[in-house]
């Protein structure tokens, strides 16, 4: 299928645009995490750790602990609450080439640790008992719960999280096949949704594990306060989009790179020019929306509109370089890691780094 290119005129909701005007945003109220937002970045941000290689994912645990997968070494990295890096162990089979190696982590019951992965014939997912405690976590033996996704140097997708639903999603970019993304028979290019030992949910939209489809390498993924799934993803060469995912949904890659207005594709809420974004992890705390800028080397802060919209600021633009992930961190504060040793980065000597950023209400009444 060949690539058609359509630019679109966007209307950008970016604070101080003159001659723009936002429309209002939501009053204060209580998310799903029982803080008070929609909310914005506050005071100076402080490193709560350093010297991390090359990571790419996140999880914060309730025992206070967080794991990092660092994707070229293939190893996942418990930082203590104590602020102290250790190695809990590597991920057998990992193979690190361009963008490929160890990619996304999420947490089961603070039992099982799932990873996403690239190895030298595929990506996929496996499970991986989380053992010990605290301080001293190690993991067992892996578990295949999905494997055989088509791998490429480029565009392999890697988020994983699970939802509000209890199942597992996960974002497969297109490995670089871009015909693959409208192919529903393919998993590539897709959003997958599956149960906790990759079996297939009864009521997703097609008899398989797809979710949703026509996407090139999304990489972020966020449930808002009414459990309505997003997800970011990275363009080509115009746009990279912010997408409200629905059941079965075709959201146009590669017929459509950011808005076409093409019937039977769903628009994104949000697009922004490549150079300004590149946008890996998402999340959404407080109200709030935030994603992880690689190329634009910025926090963007997404706030969801009372008519269906958003509305975006950019934050602490080429301050810490290239920002891989968000999460929600402790006391209603933000945490993102940086992303400047994947070798398209200006790493600096403490690089790379986990970042908190304090938050406050933005706007209340």
């Amino acid at each position: 299928m060949p690539r058609v290119a359509i630019a679109a005129v966007l209307v950008l909701f970016l604070a101080g645009c003159a001659g723009v005007q936002s429309p209002p945003l939501p009053t204060a109220t209580l998310g799903v995490d029982g803080l008070l937002g929609p909310v914005t970045p506050v005071s100076t941000p402080t490193v709560v750790a350093s010297g991390l290689q090359a990571p790419w994912s996140i999880v914060r645990l309730e025992s206070g602990s967080t794991l990092i997968s660092e994707r070229d070494r293939g190893v996942v990295v418990e930082l203590t609450s104590d602020g102290e890096l250790r190695d809990v162990g590597a991920i057998e089979g990992v193979f690190h080439d361009a963008e490929g190696g160890l990619l996304g982590l999420a947490v089961l019951d603070e039992e099982w640790l799932y990873a996403y992965f690239t190895t030298e014939s595929d990506n996929r997912i496996e499970r991986f008992a989380l053992e010990g405690a605290a301080g001293s976590y190690s993991l067992g033996a892996g578990e295949e719960v999905l494997t055989g996704l088509a791998s490429a140097p480029y565009h392999n997708g890697g988020r994983i999280a699970f939802g509000p639903d209890g199942l597992l999603y996960a974002t497969v970019g297109d490995a670089t096949n871009l015909e693959s993304a409208q192919n529903v028979d393919d998993l590539n290019g897709k959003i997958l949704r599956m149960t906790p030992t990759g079996g297939i949910p009864d009521d997703n939209p097609f008899d398989s594990l797809v979710y949703s489809m026509g996407h090139r390498n999304p990489q972020g993924l966020a449930w808002d306060n009414e459990g309505q799934l997003w997800a970011s993803e990275f363009g080509q060469d115009l746009w990279d989009e912010l997408n409200r995912i629905e059941p079965g949904g075709n959201y146009g890659w590669p017929i459509i790179e950011g808005r076409g207005e093409l019937e039977g594709f769903i628009e994104p809420l949000r697009a922004w020019p490549t150079r300004d974004a590149s946008p890996s992890g998402l999340a959404f705390t407080r109200g709030t929306f935030f994603m992880a800028g690689l190329r634009g080397e910025t926090l963007w802060v997404i706030y969801p509109l009372a008519d269906g919209g958003v509305d975006d600021v950019a934050y602490f633009e080429g301050e810490y370089g290239r920002i891989r992930d968000v999460t929600a961190g402790p006391d209603g504060s933000l945490w993102m890691i940086t992303s400047n040793t994947d070798g398209r980065g200006d790493p600096t000597p403490e690089d790379d780094r986990l970042i908190q950023v304090n938050l406050d209400v933005m706007r209340e009444g």
